[in-house]
């Protein structure tokens, strides 16, 4: 049990964080969990917070389609 949680830990100490550079937009593998790769309000690819309604992002960020894929994200608002 504790080797399956320590690999499940490894696996996933890859993954990016929200805000940080990714590549493949629409992408979840690449980001955390609870993240999306997708083009930020600064036009820069990153890992931005997956949202389902408005009231998922903070009031300085609005929930937006995102491109390549069916998930929303919250992006600064412009």
């Amino acid at each position: 049990m504790v080797a399956l949680l320590a690999l499940t830990a490894l696996a996933c100490g890859g993954a990016a964080k929200v805000g940080d550079a990714c590549t493949t937009r629409g992408s979840t593998t690449e980001c955390e969990s609870g993240a999306v790769c997708s083009q930020n309000s600064a036009g820069a690819v990153v890992c931005l917070k997956t949202c389902v309604e408005q009231t998922d992002c903070a009031s300085s960020e609005s929930c937006n389609g995102v491109e390549g894929s069916s998930l929303k994200a919250c992006r600064t608002k412009k």
